[in-house]
């Protein structure tokens, strides 16, 4: 019988209901406003420069399933066209249509798994939340001089640069080189947002643990939980995103396909800890509704409530908490979630136990191709707001 929670003994498990299928009335939502939110999300994928060539939303209160809607294109563009400005599309027998059970690249979504499978290990007690990284990674020279802790990692406040270009680097062992010296560059304490923490992190995780952190996440999260669809790439029946080529990207790809997006993650082999996870709405919503039960789904338990707590309470461990620009009318009393760069999202509100999952591939064929900003995230995240108060 394999073991889905042991924070350190002892734990029990505790059955929690799993999702359904309902309606926005069975799950206390007003359904013009879902209905509403459906139109918009349709709406995003349409034109000829559309704000994403496919868009696919779930929305979920208590264990009900309110929402469902997929639209558009997974595979729209053969590559984008620079001299024209414009994507070159497909035959329409080429194209391949969004369903709800399409895989999108989360990219900075990832950052909440490898923050989740941190916090698993403060409940164990093998990480401490405010140990100076150097006990675990003493080789990271750079980090020890500046005494850099788990929790500024994790809350995004270590002073470390946003990103370093790991991808122009010959090999691995230049890759970590590079780390190994990189040194804030601001005080730590203030917030700063950083793919390097959550680099670093990882590395933190797999020296304590002795494993990868791909196998660290299927374990101790997505398997436990029933998510078949998530995991590390590749993933060849995901959605397309870009046409990577310089000068808008960082390196010479063509268009990505069931590959990571992010270039740094690419470079470190497609397993990194701020991206390079692939997932669908419905298992994202598993891991909603686990968090909003207090670390329970069905009778899995991957963490114990109080840990479920420390994890969103603000400022958020890997989360953020309260951001208008992209959870709209829902930030204000506590909701969490992140977003990522290739056009996904995800919001959970303890308040009204409800939560939203958006995900499409916006950087298809080309990043910020057609994209109007966050506005779309922050209408849906409006209307979901509106949808509860409606009730």
């Amino acid at each position: 019988m394999e073991q889905t929670y042991d924070p350190g003994g002892g734990g029990e498990l505790s059955a929690v209901p799993k999702l359904r299928v309902g309606t926005p009335e069975r799950a206390g939502l007003d359904a013009g406003e879902m209905r509403h939110l459906v139109r918009e999300v349709r709406a995003l994928t349409t034109g000829e420069r559309p704000w994403a060539p496919a868009a696919v939303v779930i929305v979920g209160r208590g264990p009900v399933i309110a929402v469902e809607a997929a639209a558009g294109w997974a595979v729209r563009y053969a590559s984008y066209d620079e001299r024209t400005d414009t994507g070159v599309e497909l035959p329409a027998e080429a194209r391949i249509p969004a369903t709800m059970s399409t895989p999108f690249d989360l990219a900075s979504l990832t950052k909440l798994f490898t923050a989740v499978a941190a916090v698993q290990q403060l409940e164990r007690g093998t990480l401490g939340m405010d140990a100076r990284v150097a006990a675990y990674l003493p080789d990271f020279t750079a980090v020890a001089q500046h005494d850099i802790t788990v929790r500024q990692l994790l809350t995004h406040t270590s002073g470390l640069r946003p990103e370093l270009p790991l991808y122009d680097c010959p090999d691995d062992a230049a890759r970590r080189a590079l780390l190994r010296a990189e040194a804030p560059l601001s005080a730590p304490g203030h917030h700063a947002y950083s793919d390097l923490n959550m680099l670093l992190l990882q590395y933190v995780l797999e020296r304590i643990t002795g494993r990868t952190l791909d196998a660290l996440i299927h374990d101790g999260i997505t398997r436990p939980l029933g998510m078949t669809a998530t995991g590390f790439g590749p993933c060849p029946d995901a959605a397309a995103t870009e046409d990577q080529r310089r000068p808008w990207a960082k390196v010479e790809r063509g268009m990505v396909r069931g590959e990571v997006h992010d270039e740094n993650a690419w470079a470190l082999g497609g397993v990194a800890g701020h991206a390079g996870l692939f997932s669908t709405v419905h298992d994202l919503a598993v891991l909603c509704r686990c968090l909003l039960a207090g670390g329970a789904y069905g009778p899995a338990r991957i963490l114990g409530p109080d840990y479920v707590e420390l994890l969103l309470t603000p400022p958020g461990l890997g989360f953020a908490i309260d951001q208008p620009w992209f959870m709209g009318e829902l930030a204000g009393r506590g909701a969490a979630g992140h977003t990522g760069f290739t056009g996904t999202s995800l919001v959970l509100d303890r308040a009204t136990d409800t939560f939203v999952v958006l995900l499409t591939n916006a950087v298809h064929p080309k990043r910020s191709w057609g994209r109007v900003g966050n506005g779309p995230r922050a209408r849906v995240g409006d209307r979901v707001a509106r949808g509860v108060r409606g009730r």
